[in-house]
């Protein structure tokens, strides 16, 4: 297939570079999986969180505010706020050592900290196996978007960068029923669920040595032979010249900035480096993680006992993993404005709906008749639908595609450290949110979904098919808010 001169077809290779890659993105949602199912187990909860146990137990629990414990929320925060500032150095790996290599350092700091979550008896050790966890995170979030967009295929750009985040659902999906399973193993379980994640962190480890790092690495590197080499061996062509050449053009301006941070205040940094701010912002107050990271615990608190609320959370997972399959198929047809705004309406409506039956049928005490429990549970499904082919994989692939190459990595990393940023926030404030602010919590994140949603219409160009080394000419210059600045 030939687009614009660009020569390439899918060979296993290629197919087995993107997969591989993804294995990053698998690591990081085995870790928001596996955190919630974690934090709900009475094992973990009386060796770490006795208080928090207590209050589980008392018979007359307050429904909303049993879990609030700034400790156990700084269990889940802590990765990210660790993961937001290695995000920087990971730019600088990046770029000075090549892709491969930063995700190379990825896995294997993201092992490290497997292992020391797994063996920890204090919460000092554990502390210290986030954080590892975090620093693991931060650079692989930092590459593999990147990667995986650099050795896309024009056409395939999309889907191929989306492979990152339905990794991070499957990666949801597979810690939610691993947690189902370690419930029921005392009293050790949650170390089986902590400890797994190395398999994530090792298959990257394993497929850094198979990969090659991509082509504009390569030629930025100053190894111009070896960057068109990897980009024939990526395409499956030895027709390359065209897309070669646009390569060695970028490499050679990007060459001419001497201080990528600096230069994202210039005109054609400010407007990808705005919406990718925007668009981490509203990926993590759409309330998604909020789910995410504790829906054991929240379907615990909307009346499910133990297991069911596990059970609820797998099958919200697979839903996420489904959903973002789609994503994949549609959003090189599609494009990417038209599925954040038809993805916002539908998730404003599920979290009023949800807002609306805890405002009036969850009380302090008690539970929701099962009836409605099961309503909440498909409006849930429902919203994380609408999420996974839209705001999950598109806050992913939109920065990494409309930098200029001479700040990209700068400008990524400003995209995943704020992204860490907002993850940690909501991480370490819902559930005292939702202690103080109860049903009130999802109007809340409805007023960001209806914020992100007008964003989406009025500041973001349609970027579908257009050349990253374009974005400038093509989509900013030509957007009637962002060409002003040109």
């Amino acid at each position: 297939m030939t687009v614009e001169g660009h020569n390439s077809k899918i060979t296993f290779y290629v197919v087995s570079c993107w997969i591989l890659a993804a294995f990053g993105g698998l690591m990081f949602g085995y870790d928001i999986g596996i955190s919630g199912g974690v934090s709900a187990m009475d094992d973990f909860l009386v060796l770490f969180f006795p208080k928090v146990h207590e209050r589980k137990k008392t018979a007359k629990e307050n429904n909303y505010c049993k879990y609030d414990d700034q400790f156990l929320q700084l269990f889940t925060s802590s990765l990210y706020l660790a993961a937001l500032v290695a995000s920087f150095f990971a730019s600088k790996a990046a770029t000075k050592l090549g892709r491969r290599i930063t995700m190379m350092m990825a896995s294997l700091i993201f092992i490290a900290g497997a292992i020391l979550s797994a063996v920890a008896n204090n919460k000092v050790v554990l502390i210290l196996g986030r954080i590892l966890f975090g620093v693991g995170v931060g650079f692989g979030n930092e590459t593999v978007p990147l990667f995986l967009t650099e050795v896309a295929p024009i056409q395939h750009r999309g889907a191929v960068n989306i492979l990152f985040q339905l990794f991070v659902t499957i990666g949801i999906f597979i810690a939610n029923i691993i947690n189902f399973a370690t419930s029921k193993i005392h009293p050790n379980g949650w170390r089986v669920s902590l400890g797994l994640a190395v398999v994530p962190a090792g298959i990257l480890f394993l497929g850094t040595f198979v990969i090659s790092d991509t082509p504009m690495s390569l030629v930025a590197r100053g190894k111009p032979e070896k960057g068109k080499a990897a980009l024939k061996k990526i395409r499956g062509v030895s027709d390359v010249d065209v897309e070669y050449e646009e390569v060695v053009a970028a490499c050679e301006q990007s060459k001419q900035v001497k201080h990528a941070f600096r230069n994202l205040s210039k005109p054609p940094s400010i407007p990808p480096l705005v919406i990718a701010i925007m668009l981490q912002i509203f990926q993590q107050f759409t309330g998604i993680n909020a789910i995410m990271f504790y829906a054991p615990v929240l379907f615990q608190t909307m009346g499910f006992k133990g297991s069911g609320s596990l059970i609820s959370a797998v099958v919200t997972g697979l839903v996420n993993v489904i959903s973002t399959i789609v994503a994949i198929f549609v959003v090189d047809k599609v494009g990417r404005k038209k599925l954040l705004i038809q993805s916002s309406c539908q998730m404003l409506i599920c979290q009023v709906a949800i807002g609306f039956i805890l405002l009036k049928n969850l009380g302090t005490t008690g539970g929701l008749d099962k009836t409605l429990a099961i309503v909440v549970v498909l409006l849930v499904c429902t919203y994380v639908m609408a999420f996974a082919w839209s705001w999950g994989p598109l806050g992913w692939l939109i920065p990494s595609e409309t930098f200029p190459l001479e700040t990209k990595t700068a400008g990524f990393a400003f995209a995943v450290s704020t992204n860490m940023l907002f993850t940690a926030v909501i991480a370490q404030a819902f559930l005292t949110m939702l202690c103080s602010m109860q049903a009130y919590t999802f109007f809340f994140f409805s007023a960001w979904i209806l914020v992100m949603g007008l964003c989406a219409i009025f500041f973001l160009p349609e970027t579908k098919g257009i050349p990253t080394d374009a974005m400038v000419e093509r989509a900013w210059k030509k957007h009637p808010v962002w060409k002003k600045l040109f």
